[in-house]
């Protein structure tokens, strides 16, 4: 259980700690709420604190294994993102319905057929091909902004980093809310699909590899952003809450950094 807890911890910290875009279609209310892009600061002495602990656990371990990553060939690493992208969308097609965007739900589901089948378990992307796009990525979080629950507070907290009350609700939401965790703790427990062959660690694996990809994607814009700024702990707070409201707001947008580098998606 506690090797779990270490694993999700990590996962977490890679993916919670960098923004995202993706979206949802959201009332003229909810927009001006967003749009205000505001949270009140909660314990920012714990924050900043928090934050130099995470940063330097970055350095010491995520980026060097994200070094390593990128030493391999572009097709493997390629291949892994497109894999990991494609269970990923198992969780943005339960949260599209979950915000009523029954199209953006058919549209995804689409694509992870096609792509688990034709496309080798998602390591070809046929199904951009056949006029299925790729849509933005949804988690628990936007889906309860849409909902109307307000963001509360921000803090920073230890391995997980940079979040707010509803984002950090969000994160226990999306494990459950992910098929593929309930597919592989199901068997676990119950020897289900596949008699048992799947293991609850094959979903922590999974998530594992996709934090690696992202990271190692990734490696020159934290550079850069760390180089650039006057104040590291206010600049991602700000990239945080701006990328959440546009990932509300289903802005297909780029969050602007001093050196106008595009972050690569990530999920929470």
């Amino acid at each position: 259980m506690i090797r779990k807890i270490i694993y999700l911890s990590i996962i977490l910290f890679a993916f919670h700690s960098h923004p995202v875009l993706a979206g949802a279609t959201v009332s003229e209310e909810l927009k001006a709420k967003q749009s205000s892009n505001t949270a009140n600061e909660c314990f920012e002495g714990f924050s900043r604190a928090m934050f130099a602990f995470n940063h330097g656990l970055d350095t010491a371990v995520f980026e060097p294994i994200a070094k390593g990553y990128r030493a391999l060939p572009t097709p493997i690493r390629k291949g892994t993102g497109n894999v990991v992208d494609n269970l990923r969308s198992l969780l943005t097609i339960s949260n599209n319905v979950l915000q009523g965007d029954f199209n953006s739900a058919g549209n995804t589901a689409g694509r992870f057929l096609i792509n688990t089948t034709v496309g080798i378990l998602g390591i070809f992307d046929p199904a951009s091909k056949m006029g299925f796009e790729e849509k933005e990525k949804e988690d628990f979080g936007q889906t309860m902004a849409v909902w109307g629950t307000d963001s509360g507070c921000y803090f920073v907290l230890p391995i997980l980093g940079p979040t707010t009350v509803r984002d950090s609700v969000g994160l226990i939401g999306n494990v459950f809310l992910d098929p593929v965790y309930q597919i592989t703790h199901n068997s676990e427990i119950n020897g289900g699909v596949g008699n048992g062959n799947y293991s609850e660690h094959n979903y922590y694996y999974y998530r594992g590899a996709s934090a690696v990809d992202f990271r190692a994607k990734n490696i020159e814009s934290f550079d850069s952003l760390e180089e650039n700024a006057i104040d590291f702990y206010a600049s991602v707070k700000s990239i945080y809450l701006q990328d959440r409201a546009k990932k509300i707001l289903n802005s297909k947008s780029t969050v602007e950094t001093q050196d106008d580098s595009d972050w690569e998606e990530i999920e929470n």
